[in-house]
């Protein structure tokens, strides 16, 4: 009898274990994981922020239009790499959906990817998010490493950054927001 309930329990943890790998549901559960596992970034102390090396590089926007990064000179600026497929980076969506809602006409968001336009529409259909998404031109130059993804940065109106985050972040904590209020007042 012990032995037939340790069988059904060894059972079930190992389909247990099993759909958090190879089932939708388990995507999901990885999401969510890596959301509860998520902080806040740290704040670069005022005297240890370093400028933007360059602000003249070119990108697309959702209409595959091109313009240039130094549109945004002077202006509070959130750059954040990501991909629509890596589980770090759609667990951080949720978080930048409601930073863009909250800040969007007070900071420019720059969400970039290197992927084509129809996965990415796609996921911001099913996900119901509405931030505007901007594509890198590959070989184009820039200023920040775009093949660490997730990778974020908070830039101020001087152009010095104020976070440098490589990895998951939470970016609707109280520190980030207390942040971007402060360097929108500046």
């Amino acid at each position: 009898m012990k032995k037939n309930k340790r069988l059904i329990s060894n059972i079930l943890i190992i389909l247990v274990v099993l759909a958090f790998f190879v089932t939708p549901l388990g995507y999901e559960s990885k999401i969510i994981l890596n959301r509860i596992l998520s902080f806040s970034p740290d704040v670069v102390k005022e005297e240890d922020r370093i400028p933007v090396a360059d602000f003249d590089w070119k990108l697309k926007d959702e209409n595959w239009d091109f313009f240039n990064f130094e549109n945004a000179k002077g202006k509070v600026i959130f750059v954040h790499f990501w991909a629509s497929w890596r589980v770090p980076s759609v667990a951080e969506a949720k978080g930048i959906q409601k930073l863009y809602d909250k800040y969007k006409d007070d900071v420019v968001f720059y969400i970039i990817t290197n992927e084509d336009k129809a996965p990415v529409e796609e996921f911001m259909q099913k996900r119901g998010y509405n931030f505007p998404v901007t594509y890198l031109i590959i070989g184009e130059k820039m200023p920040f490493d775009a093949e660490k993804i997730p990778s974020t940065y908070i830039i101020d109106k001087e152009g010095y950054i104020a976070i440098e985050k490589e990895g998951i972040a939470n970016w609707y904590s109280k520190d980030v927001r207390e942040l971007l209020d402060t360097l929108i007042e500046n």
